[in-house]
């Protein structure tokens, strides 16, 4: 009876964790987009593009922080107050480390850049860095406690305040240091509110015996996390260098406003298709065949949001951002033919995983990074549109190496993948060629941008509802029982 009653309560909180979990995602990513939105409006792609070419460094050198740690406090069973305090300690001193490398390298990454106004700057805006490291453990804490709806509040009173004093000094001419002060504000008032809201203070002195536990089993993530750093912030760092700091802040708000779906679809997605596929990874038949309902219902979701945000991006750009934004249109309609794949990668990727095939897990990130620095190279001489391209090339021949070891493992390979997804991809390319027919004879870009979202939406649920989908009856029902 005591099993029972552990094992629903158990149940119970994770259900309510998962909920919290991905309303903090949707809700904290919906109102940055928002915001994001209405700073892009005052300021210039200059400004986003010095902010993207300090992050490139401070992104990179994050992932020492925690190093896994939390991961690994999280996995272990039996935790005392001296792991807890040891990976304090160790967040902290990292965190100081890092600021203080990035203080004396300021200068010369204004000098790579040939930009002598990111020197202030980088020393200002990593001092977030330090402040961040504060509050590692708290939020670690909340973690391991199930406790998603703490951060979720925290989430969501942060993105508000940070992202009202964003605009305000950017309505009052600030500039680029309106994004410097927005990212600032949102770390102490996050810090501020874990520590609230998680009364732990380090009570124990730093532990050799904790920190060498801990960190054989988070070393193993730190390396797969700084290779992955690397290759996702290496674009950012070469349009930086080679390009102008307008062109890479017209490509990172294209990339940006790709990301919004995807990543929200992907981050959902690895939450929810692992744990189902793991109940069913000693039972082959089954696993394939719901594995091939999970990515039917992925692309019958994310295809139309993506192809549909390609063919309005005119008008939304236009509309929503201004005229001086109209140079990310071009990146914008590509990026998004790359991003819609991500979420089948996730997809593939946690099969792996599920199979206890972590090994080849690794072989294909490392396959797929030299891959991607290959097509990099290529295409840097050529321009900033072809680079999106080979971004495009590159995305759907990840989906063909990650799919390679699903059709040995479960039989369900790319030709077969390809299959299943076709119609549904057939069917949104004609979205939105209806969508972009829609819009020619109107001038005034809200207007057309209106028109080809809800002509693009009729037509969708239109024709899934006349061609009987089976993925519009699963998330009909889907809808139905939440």
């Amino acid at each position: 009876c005591i099993t029972n009653f552990m094992s629903d309560n158990l149940k119970r909180k994770t259900i309510n964790g998962l909920m919290w979990n991905t309303i903090n995602n949707l809700t904290t990513r919906g109102i940055n987009f928002a915001l994001g939105l209405l700073l892009a409006r005052l300021l210039s792609p200059d400004d986003y593009g010095l902010i993207a070419m300090i992050t490139v460094f401070t992104a990179i050198l994050s992932v020492f922080i925690d190093s896994g740690m939390s991961n690994a406090l999280v996995r272990k069973s039996n935790r005392t107050e001296a792991d807890y305090s040891t990976v304090f300690y160790f967040n902290l001193a990292v965190s100081c480390f890092i600021y203080i490398i990035m203080f004396i390298a300021a200068p010369f990454i204004a000098d790579f850049y040939s930009m002598p106004q990111l020197t202030l700057l980088t020393r200002v805006l990593t001092i977030g860095i330090v402040f961040g490291a504060l509050g590692g453990i708290q939020g670690t804490v909340m973690n391991i406690n199930l406790d998603f709806k703490t951060p979720a509040k925290i989430s969501v009173f942060t993105m508000l305040v940070s992202g009202m004093t964003g605009i305000f000094f950017a309505f009052c001419g600030y500039g680029v240091w309106a994004l410097v002060i927005q990212s600032l504000t949102a770390t102490v008032l996050s810090t501020l509110g874990k520590i609230y809201f998680v009364r732990w203070w380090p009570r124990a002195p730093f532990s050799k015996e904790s920190f060498k536990d801990l960190f054989g089993f988070s070393s193993k993530l730190l390396a797969s996390w700084l290779i992955s750093s690397i290759y996702e912030n290496m674009y950012t760092m070469v349009i930086g260098k080679f390009f102008s700091a307008s062109q890479l802040g017209l490509y990172s708000r294209a990339q940006s406003l790709a990301q919004f779906p995807s990543s929200n679809a992907t981050g959902v997605l690895q939450s929810v298709t692992y744990p189902v596929l793991s109940k069913l990874q000693n039972d082959d038949l089954r696993l394939a065949n719901n594995y091939r309902k999970m990515l039917r219902l992925s692309a019958y979701i994310i295809f139309p949001l993506m192809i549909g945000l390609a063919f309005v991006s005119d008008a939304f750009i236009r509309f929503v951002l201004t005229d001086k934004w109209i140079g990310s249109i071009g990146y914008l309609q590509i990026i998004c033919f790359a991003f819609m794949w991500y979420p089948l990668h996730a997809i593939n990727l946690n099969l792996l995983q599920v199979k206890g095939r972590s090994d080849l897990f690794l072989r294909l990130e490392i396959i797929k990074r030299v891959l991607g620095v290959f097509t990099l190279c290529i295409t840097i001489p050529l321009g900033l549109t072809v680079m999106c391209y080979g971004s495009v090339v590159m995305s759907f021949v990840a989906l063909f190496i990650n799919t390679y070891y699903t059709g040995k493992l479960i039989h369900v390979g790319f030709l077969k993948q390809l299959s299943d997804l076709f119609p549904i991809l057939i069917n949104c390319i004609i979205m939105g060629g209806v969508c972009y027919l829609v819009q020619l004879p109107f001038e005034h870009h809200g207007v057309r941008l209106l028109l080809a979202i809800v002509t693009g939406v009729i037509y969708y649920l239109g024709s899934s509802f006349i061609g009987r989908s089976n993925e519009l009856s699963e998330v009909l029902e889907l809808i139905k029982q939440k």
